[in-house]
């Protein structure tokens, strides 16, 4: 599914929210659930995926992942509520 894509991912206790973009998102959220790169991802063990947005244009998606790290976390905790109120991961659902 080579489409681009913002996500959001989290841990288990959704305490910690990761906000990203991607060209292939099956791929991306492989490499975020296996720890296959180090960082912020990794070091809170952030495999759940919440929420994603799919776009046509990778410079689209660009744009919006940059303006959503501009938000509160309130205002993604409630975009993730909106689609997915019980922060079910939705992993299976892109693959």
């Amino acid at each position: 599914m080579k489409q681009p894509a913002v996500y959001i991912l989290t841990n288990m206790k959704n305490s910690v929210l990761y906000l990203g973009v991607t060209s292939n998102l099956p791929q991306r959220i492989y490499q975020h659930r296996e720890k296959l790169v180090e960082g912020f991802s990794a070091r809170y063990n952030l495999t759940k995926l919440v929420y994603f947005e799919l776009y046509d244009d990778l410079e689209n998606a660009i744009t919006r992942e940059k303006r959503m790290k501009e938000w509160h976390r309130q205002w993604k905790v409630n975009l993730i509520e909106k689609s997915n109120p019980n922060w079910r991961d939705l992993y299976p659902e892109i693959l």
